[in-house]
């Protein structure tokens, strides 16, 4: 399969997600990595993004909160190519009313190839990454072939790639051999 480069500028858009019983370590993980956080954009889902902003004391872009389709902003965001990464402080040890959500959530930033980090340990190494102050370009696959496929009975267009502007596409190259 063919892949394509999405770019992810210098100031990257970072998701800062946590359930109830994690709050408190997301919130102390935050402001360890204040200064780090500060200079890059933020989104965060409910509850989460109310105490963030409070404790960090910079603009926090709040959306709804989880069980409410905040995970479902999020990962539509990481579709559209909004959101550069994510940091999801989730209970493994309590199960959730939107499990399904989490889940579609987590997928989303395996589809298109996100950095996440699901515990403390994992968002310290990927905040400390030297690649977080500069530009990359992350590799997808090239969806155009399942975008493109013939299903029985329905006419389907081509639709675009998410996060991929005529200029992007113009910059895009394929890194496989052609099929």
């Amino acid at each position: 399969m063919t892949t394509k480069k999405i770019a992810m500028g210098l100031n990257k858009k970072i998701a800062l997600v946590a359930h109830d019983n994690m709050k408190r370590n997301l919130v102390e993980w935050a402001k360890f990595n204040r200064d780090l956080l500060a200079h890059h954009k933020v989104y965060a889902t409910g509850t989460t993004g109310i105490l963030l902003e409070k404790e960090l004391k910079f603009p926090i872009i709040k959306l709804q909160s989880g069980p409410l389709g905040g995970d479902q902003q999020i990962g539509a965001r990481i579709v559209d190519g909004e959101i550069d990464f994510l940091i999801f402080f989730w209970d493994p040890l309590e199960q959730q009313p939107h499990d399904p959500d989490i889940k579609a959530l987590l997928r989303m930033a395996v589809v298109w190839n996100i950095p996440m980090a699901c515990d403390r340990a994992t968002a310290d190494f990927v905040i400390s990454s030297p690649l977080m102050d500069k530009e990359y370009e992350r590799l997808v696959p090239d969806y155009d072939v399942y975008r493109k496929r013939k299903v029985p009975g329905v006419e389907t267009p081509p639709l675009p790639i998410p996060g991929m502007t005529e200029n992007k596409k113009r910059r895009s190259t394929d890194t496989a051999f052609p099929a």
